[in-house]
């Protein structure tokens, strides 16, 4: 009895191991039917027959292993399904991996190798980077592999480029659709010619360039191997040119996906979260966008205030009746006169570019970059040069003939491009760099002379200060004045006046009053939480709004101190612009444009005003908002979470043109940061992100929500706050997803509009909406991406997911102790502190 225990213990125990060893491997005499998986030795990936979103075909793929929704990143048959599930993947008698259906003798899909092996000593393996390998059991020779003939997902170790010896190009096809795996409209492939780059291609049309491939280099490709720490390696010798990239930590999983809309995304893992986050994408700015501004076009900083297009030095727009109307895709040519042979020529630096197309470039590794130069100089068809290899002193020569296309500028990345000019131009430029040079040295030696004198200043005026709160009769404690002492020192930096240095002229408080007719009641324009606001008429006819703060509220003096330093530094046609500020004993005055339209809630809602927004204004209005959202978020100099976006921050000039205004409560992130916390909630009710007002979490994904509530008032002319009891809820979110699930969304649009418009396009800015407010702030589109779904009414747009402040199971209930007041909406009780 014991002995038969024994037996059949072992007997299990080999079944068991013989099972596992050969979870990831199909044998020579093996099958896969529709049903069973591979699974790699570390369970990260399984290969199987899988249905792709709502479609019934059958594909053999690869996906993650073990996640709650299967996330293909490999299909064999994907241009030809099994119809149903007979689908069997085996060996041929060729030792060739196949898929066939029992329906058919012919294979759907075949490896289609030969080889000198024998075919019963062949072994398929799922390897735990995705890998699917063909290999000799015996040698380990690999013989096919599935990384060889990517879809359209780029892993780390898997290569993108060719093999000049067998002609094989790896490159990456996006899906026709969710429930399409053929290959789409979009391909991403490394080409070689020339000089290495990556191309996006769409409809068979570059699309995407991030530019050149160079060791070290400051562009989109340094960006996105920093943003998650990769190894990025380039291998470009006489038998190969490709592309890898590996992550540093290697238990971490990320993917580049190709997707059928015209986007490079770059997804990672949240083991926590247990989903995947958008991580990045590509492209996302205008100027991305392959030769946006034509031939010998360059493209700005993307300053949306200004034509984004300009010329290289030395040349003129092409067609300059379309520069005008601000279409520069038909780039620029040599200015007329020009002689670049031989005549004094010369080359200026342009700095921080991302470099043009390298088709036509001709590389020569061997130069230094004087020695580039020169040839460049010698060679009078050579319009310009840079370096090839930053990584070894600035050795190896880049050069380009004829036209320079797809150039654009960097705020903080980009490479040094040398371009020819002729002598007029040189000339010009090398005085342009002596002033600026004379402009620096001016510049220290002023500054130094300051540093010496802050000292003393600061100690004048400190002592100036007592003696002039001892001397004041009228009722004003020590408390405040050293409260407005403590909105200079706030500022950091002074003049020798003892005021603040920013960007912004100071107004003489008498002036301010004078304009305002002493902050007549007449001229007030509104009330805020930290002040009012009047209309004024200076004495040269230019009207002003003036914002005057509390003079005993400590959040004034907050938000004061944060508008004068960071309103001043944006520049933005839809941002609000910011004219002087004035500092006076106890009076804080801040001094703006005078937009005659006010608030857009002052448009919104009024039930005789709501009727002057047509659709195509409203359109205008909420395209406006965003692409002053995508400035603060990404744009500017700076990076700003605005914190408190509503309709009546939102103010409109004579032309209902969309101005961002009350930057009281903004953050300034610094670097890549994109998100902070805070202890200290405060906002508006109704457009606060959950995240935030729960928890303090503030980020750019929190002003996204704020804009996708905004964005369903626009289109429906109703505050979010109001109650829709038919649906139970006292929200307007709520309402609006309610009906959305029904098909019904068409309903809540503001009648007022009286059906002049589109139904399609409302449909899809109310998607848009809804995708802003989704519970989970990764799951929220950037505003970049806002910018671009409404602007590209072709781009298919993914299903939102359920908003957040609708169901109370959504959260745990922690509101109590983030604030003070109460409001109940839909069962939940939630406190807002100084709301406004």
């Amino acid at each position: 009895m014991n002995s038969q225990i024994v037996s059949l213990l072992t007997m299990f125990l080999f079944l068991v191991l013989h099972l596992t060893d050969s979870l990831d491997t199909l044998g020579p005499n093996d099958t896969l039917k529709d049903g069973d998986v591979l699974i790699s030795q570390g369970s990260i990936y399984s290969l199987g027959f899988f249905s792709p979103g709502n479609s019934s075909s059958r594909y053999l793929g690869i996906w993650y292993y073990g996640q709650p929704e299967r996330t293909v990143v490999w299909v064999a048959n994907r241009e030809n399904s099994v119809n149903d599930t007979s689908g069997v993947f085996a060996f041929d008698h060729y030792g060739n991996l196949v898929i066939h259906s029992n329906n058919g003798s012919v294979p759907i899909w075949s490896t289609n190798v030969s080889s000198m092996t024998s075919n019963n000593s062949r072994v398929a393996r799922l390897l735990d980077s995705g890998n699917l390998v063909l290999i000799h059991d015996l040698s380990k020779v690999v013989i096919w592999q599935s990384f060889d003939y990517p879809t359209d997902t780029f892993l780390p170790s898997m290569k993108l480029g060719w093999d000049l010896r067998t002609g094989l190009n790896r490159f990456m096809t996006s899906w026709k659709s969710e429930d399409d795996p053929a290959p789409g409209s979009c391909s991403y492939e490394l080409v070689p010619t020339g000089y290495p780059q990556l191309f996006l291609y769409k409809d068979q049309a570059p699309y995407w360039r991030p530019g050149p491939i160079i060791e070290k280099r400051q562009g989109i490709l340094a960006k996105m191997a920093n943003d998650f720490i990769y190894n990025i390696t380039l291998v470009n010798n006489a038998t190969e040119v490709s592309l890898k990239f590996a992550v540093i930590n290697a238990s971490v999983l990320s993917r580049y996906v190709v997707h059928e809309s015209g986007l490079v995304k770059h997804f990672m893992w949240h083991d926590e979260e247990r989903r995947w986050t958008e991580f990045n994408y590509h492209p996302q700015e205008l100027c991305d966008y392959y030769s946006k501004c034509g031939p010998n076009g360059i493209c700005g900083a993307n300053n949306a205030d200004q034509f984004d297009c300009t010329c290289l030095p030395g040349f003129e727009p092409k067609f300059p009746g379309n520069w005008y109307l601000r279409d520069g895709t038909g780039g620029c040519k040599r200015r007329q006169g020009w002689s670049m042979c031989q005549s004094g020529e010369g080359f200026v630096k342009l700095r921080q570019l991302k470099l043009p197309d390298t088709l036509t470039a001709h590389v020569d590794v061997s130069l230094s970059l004087k020695e580039c130069e020169q040839e460049c100089l010698r060679d009078c068809n050579c319009t310009a040069y840079s370096s090839a290899n930053e990584s070894m002193g600035e050795y190896g020569c880049l050069k380009w003939y004829g036209d320079l296309i797809d150039t654009r500028e960097f705020s903080d990345l980009g490479q040094n491009l040398y371009l020819r000019v002729d002598a007029i131009d040189l000339a010009r430029y090398r005085k342009r760099s002596t002033l600026v040079n004379k402009a620096m040295v001016t510049t220290i030696s002023v500054s130094a002379l300051a540093l010496l004198l802050l000292g003393s200043l600061m100690y004048c005026l400190m002592s100036k200060r007592k003696r002039d709160t001892r001397r004041r009769n009228h009722n004003v404690s020590v408390t405040t004045s050293l409260t407005n002492f403590d909105v200079l020192t706030g500022l950091k930096d002074f003049n020798r006046e003892g005021r603040p240095k920013t960007d912004l002229p100071f107004f003489d408080f008498g002036t301010v009053a004078a304009a305002t007719s002493n902050f007549s009641s007449v001229n007030e324009l509104g009330q805020g939480g930290f002040g009012s606001v009047y209309k004024g008429m200076m004495n040269n006819g230019t009207e002003i709004a003036v914002k005057r703060l509390s003079k005993y509220s400590g959040q004034g003096i907050e938000e004061f101190k944060n508008e004068v330093r960071l309103i001043a530094k944006l520049q933005h046609r839809n941002l609000v612009k910011i004219l002087g500020c004035c500092i006076q004993e106890d009076e804080k005055l801040l001094i703006y444009e005078y937009l005659p339209n006010k608030g857009l809630d002052s448009f919104l809602f009024d039930e005789t005003k709501r009727s002057l927004l047509d659709w195509g204004k409203r359109f205008n209005i909420a395209y406006g908002i965003a692409r002053g959202l995508m400035y603060l978020h990404q744009d500017s100099t700076l990076r700003i979470i605005h914190r408190d976006l509503k309709p009546s921050n939102v103010l409109l000039d004579d032309t209902l043109n969309p101005k961002i205004s009350d930057f009281g409560i903004a953050r300034i992130c610094g670097g890549d940061q994109i998100e902070g916390k805070t202890k200290h909630v405060i906002g508006t009710y109704g457009y606060m992100a959950p995240e935030y007002a729960i928890q303090g979490w503030f980020s750019i994904k929190s002003d996204v929500y704020s804009y996708g509530v905004l964005l369903l008032e626009i289109i429906t002319g109703q505050r979010n706050t109001g109650c829709y009891h038919m649906n139970t809820f006292c929200n307007l979110i709520g309402h609006v997803w309610e009906l959305w699930k029904k098909g019904q969304c068409m309903d809540i649009v503001d009648k007022s509009m009286d059906k002049t418009y589109s139904e399609k396009m409302v449909y899809r800015c109310i998607q848009i909406g809804l995708l802003c407010m989704q519970r989970y702030a990764s799951d929220r589109p950037t505003m970049s991406t806002v910018v671009f779904m409404l602007g590209n009414a072709d781009v298919v747009l993914p299903s939102p997911k359920q908003p957040a402040f609708i169901e109370d199971s959504d959260y745990n209930g922690d509101f109590q102790s983030a604030f003070n007041g109460t409001c109940s909406v839909n069962g939940l009780t939630i406190t807002v502190g100084e709301a406004r």
